[in-house]
C-alpha cells in the first residue's frame, strides 16, 4: 500500500495503520475491577527487553493468526505523536504501538486474524481486510505500570468526547472514545475509538491490561470496515503468557 497510508496512520492510529499496510504486501469506563492503581502493590523491578521478548505472544500462541515481530520502521517514538489535550496522550501512545509512560523496556508484535478459508478471490480479499492487532508490552520499575494504567484510565474519561492527534506533520480527529468491558490480568480497560481519516469514519478497538510491572496494549483495526469486537483471542493469549 502507498507510503501516504503510513503518514496518515501516524496521525490517526499512528503505526497501527502502517501495520495493516505491511500485512497487505472494571467500572463502566472499562476497568476490570480486578485490581487498583494505588501504591498498595509491591514495587516492581522492570524486566529487560530480552525477558519481554520471551513473554510477548508468538505464532505458536495464536492459532488462526499470523504473528509477526514489529520492524524498527513500524515503531515511532513517543515524542513524534502529540495530542491537543495533554491528558489524551496516553491513549494516542497506546493506539500508536508505543508503550505508555516511558517504560524501561518494551516489545511489539502484530497479530493478523486469518480467514478460515483460502483460495477464492473473496478469501483473498478477506485476507487483505482481516483485523490486525498491534500488541505492545512495556515493563516498568516501581509503580510505573500502575501509574501508566492510571493515566490511561483518566484519558478514557477525559477524552471520551474526542481529541486531535498529530503525527509526522499530519492531523486526525478522534471523535469518540467509548468504554468496553474487559476482564484480564490484574486490571484492564478497553474502548471503541472512532476517528475521522481524511473525512471518512474509521472505527478501531483499543485495550490495555496490567500484570504486575508489565502493561500490555492492543490496538485493532481493519481496512474492511469498523472493528466490531475486541481481539479476545489475542488478549487471552497474551494474558496467559504474562501469568
Amino acid at each position: 500500500m502507498r507510503t501516504s497510508i503510513r503518514t496518515v496512520a501516524v496521525a490517526t492510529t499512528a503505526v497501527s495503520l502502517a501495520l495493516l499496510g505491511t500485512a497487505c504486501s472494571s467500572d463502566k469506563a472499562g476497568d476490570s475491577g480486578k485490581g487498583s492503581t494505588t501504591s498498595a502493590a509491591p514495587a516492581a523491578k522492570a524486566l529487560s527487553a530480552a525477558e519481554l521478548e520471551k513473554l510477548i505472544v508468538e505464532q505458536a500462541d495464536l492459532p488462526g493468526h499470523q504473528v509477526q515481530k514489529a520492524k524498527a520502521t513500524d515503531v515511532v517514538k513517543s515524542e513524534e505523536v502529540s495530542t491537543d489535550k495533554p491528558s489524551c496522550k496516553p491513549l494516542a501512545d497506546a493506539m500508536a504501538f508505543i508503550a505508555t509512560g516511558g517504560p524501561a523496556a518494551s516489545a511489539q508484535r502484530k497479530a493478523i486474524e486469518m480467514p478460515k478459508k483460502t483460495g477464492s478471490p473473496e478469501d483473498a480479499l478477506g485476507a487483505l481486510t482481516a483485523p490486525v492487532t498491534s500488541v505492545t508490552l512495556g515493563s516498568y520499575d516501581g509503580q510505573g505500570a500502575q501509574e501508566a494504567f492510571a493515566s490511561l484510565k483518566t484519558a478514557g474519561t477525559d477524552c471520551a468526547g474526542g481529541f486531535v492527534i498529530t503525527g509526522q506533520g499530519q492531523k486526525a480527529k478522534v471523535t469518540a472514545v467509548a468504554p468496553e468491558t474487559l476482564s484480564a490480568g490484574e486490571e484492564a480497560l478497553a474502548w471503541t475509538v472512532s476517528t475521522e481519516v481524511e473525512g471518512e469514519p474509521f472505527v478501531t478497538k483499543l485495550a490495555v491490561l496490567r500484570k504486575g510491572g508489565t502493561l500490555a496494549s492492543f490496538s485493532t483495526l481493519s481496512f474492511g470496515g469498523p472493528v466490531k469486537e475486541l481481539p479476545k483471542a489475542v488478549i487471552d493469549a497474551q494474558a496467559a503468557k504474562l501469568g
